[in-house]
């Protein structure tokens, strides 16, 4: 567990903490404009570089539209961590190792810089990215509703198979963008960030969730990222 804090401590120091001050600038700032600024920065490289393949449509028609949703949820449903105050080098740290990193996808395709996928790729991209954002926004909008509601450890609705359903619908997200585009860049980036941020916070998450009573029983049957479905059992009630 120790290096997973070290982990957490380095993320939380790029993320907030890099002087010089003053910390002013929400989280959110630098992640919206990455977001919303997918769509035209796809459609930017599809003019530069005369590329209106069905490939490159099928890409941006999915990146483009998850950025309106996440803006949607964002102006909707605010997350609360993101209100937290970073300096301006915090901002330019978050796109420059995170964020930016994500446009190298769609940059190899429409670039050509990657062999073109075929549309059997693209389709199989695209239907992973609907469910992992499906999944991502039913669990974000279901724990925003019962924590207005309720304090404590949530242990129902998407929460009552899998323990961390917002990571494991995000990580389909950006799995089926990286599945459209025959490169190896866009897996390497995956596995950058899923391994030094997704998996430290699900694991420091875990950590703070552990003070609930209910805890043991709740980790014994339900998986991290996916349903254990050797568990016991699978109640959908609330502890």
């Amino acid at each position: 567990m120790q290096i997973f804090e070290l982990q957490s401590a380095i993320n939380d120091f790029l993320a907030y903490r890099i002087p010089p001050g003053p910390r002013f600038i929400p989280h959110w700032v630098i992640i919206n404009a990455q977001k919303g600024g997918t769509l035209p920065f796809c459609l930017l490289l599809m003019w530069y570089f005369d590329n209106y393949s069905p490939s490159a449509f099928f890409y941006t028609a999915a990146h483009g539209s998850y950025g309106i949703i996440w803006l949607l949820k964002h102006f909707i449903i605010p997350d609360p961590k993101w209100e937290i105050k970073t300096t301006f080098l915090c901002q330019i740290s978050s796109f420059v190792l995170v964020l930016g990193p994500y446009w190298f996808a769609p940059y190899l395709l429409i670039s050509r810089a990657a062999p073109e996928p075929s549309l059997e790729r693209c389709c199989c991209g695209i239907i992973i990215y609907i469910i992992g954002v499906v999944v991502m926004m039913i669990s974000d909008c279901y724990k925003t509703a019962t924590l207005r509601i309720r304090k404590g450890l949530i242990c129902d609705g998407p929460f009552a198979y899998v323990r961390h359903p917002n990571y494991t619908g995000e990580m389909l997200v950006y799995g089926g963008f990286a599945a459209m585009v025959p490169h190896w860049a866009p897996k390497v980036v995956l596995a950058w960030v899923w391994l030094q941020l997704f998996l430290p916070n699900m694991l420091m998450k875990e950590k703070s969730m552990s003070r609930y009573a209910e805890w043991s029983e709740y980790r014994a049957r339900t998986g991290m990222l996916v349903p254990w479905f050797f568990a016991p059992s699978h109640s959908n009630k609330r502890s």
